[in-house]
C-alpha cells in the first residue's frame, strides 16, 4: 500500500519505520522540505516529499503535527484527493504545553472533529494514546497474550476498516470506539491514555471516561508554556 505521512517528529517517525518494515510504500513530508527527511529516508527507504506530495500518495494518508500547526496547513491540501483515501489524525491538544488556546476544543468540540473541520476532510483517530517509543517497539503477532490494543475512531466505516488493518499489520490489535464525536474517550486525561491495554482494558478504559476536561488539560491564561513547565 502507498502510504503518505505528514509530520516526522516521534509518532511520524515510528509510524515511517513500522510500515516500511512490513512493506508499505511510503513518502514522509514535513514543513522543513525533503532534504531534511534524508536520514530517515536512508534509514527505512520511505520516500522524502512535500507535504502536498504526501496528501496525495496513495491509500491512506497521516496526519501527525502538533494541533496548534493544523492551522498552518493549506486549505485546499486534501483538494482533489478521492474521497476513498483514507486519513489518519494522531494528534492531541496539549494547550499548557504547546498549543495554547484553542476554542473548539475548549468548549468541548472532540480535538479530532476539529482536525477534521480544518482539514474539510474526514479523518480517522488514531495513534494519539501510546507513547511513540512503545509505537515503535511494542508491537507483536497478532493472537500474543496481553498484545497492546489502540483505539480507532472516526464516521467512516470503509476508512475505519482500512486503518484497523494497518494497525493490525505494524502489531497492535483495535477497538472500534465509536464516530469522531466520541474520540474524546482517548484523548489525553482519559483512562485509555498511555495506558497499553489490552483489548479488553481498552473497551473497559473507554466505556470509564469523563467528557469533562479537566483543569490540567485546559488552557490557562499563560498557554502555552513548554512540556517542562506547563503553563
Amino acid at each position: 500500500m502507498k502510504i503518505g505521512i505528514i509530520g516526522a517528529g516521534q509518532i511520524g517517525g515510528a509510524l515511517t519505520r513500522r510500515l516500511t518494515a512490513v512493506g508499505h510504500e511510503v513518502y514522509v513530508a514535513n514543513s522543513r522540505g525533503p532534504a531534511s527527511l534524508a536520514d530517515l529516508a536512508r534509514e527505512t527507504g520511505a520516500k522524502p516529499v512535500t507535504v502536498r506530495e504526501a496528501a496525495r500518495a496513495g491509500e491512506v494518508v497521516v496526519v501527525t503535527i502538533p494541533e496548534k500547526r493544523i492551522i498552518d496547513l493549506p486549505r485546499d491540501l486534501f483538494a482533489g484527493v478521492p474521497g476513498e483515501v483514507a486519513v489518519i489524525d494522531t494528534g492531541n491538544y496539549y494547550p499548557q504545553e504547546r498549543d495554547g488556546r484553542i476554542a473548539e476544543i475548549e468548549a468541548g468540540m472532540a480535538e479530532s472533529r476539529w482536525v477534521a473541520n480544518r482539514l474539510g476532510r474526514p479523518v480517522v483517530k488514531v495513534f494519539n494514546n501510546i507513547y511513540a517509543q512503545h509505537l515503535q517497539e511494542r508491537g507483536r503477532p497478532a493472537g500474543s497474550p496481553g498484545r497492546i490494543a489502540l483505539p480507532v475512531a472516526g464516521d467512516d466505516k470503509s476508512a475505519k476498516e482500512t486503518v484497523m488493518q494497518l494497525v493490525n499489520q505494524i502489531g497492535f490489535d483495535t477497538v472500534d470506539a465509536g464516530d469522531l464525536d466520541e474520540s474524546w474517550r482517548q484523548q489525553p486525561g482519559t483512562p485509555v491514555y498511555t495506558s497499553d491495554f489490552d483489548a479488553g482494558g481498552v473497551q473497559r478504559a473507554l466505556a470509564q471516561a469523563s467528557k469533562e476536561r479537566t483543569a490540567q488539560w485546559r488552557a490557562t491564561e499563560s498557554s502555552p508554556g513548554t512540556f517542562a513547565k506547563p503553563a
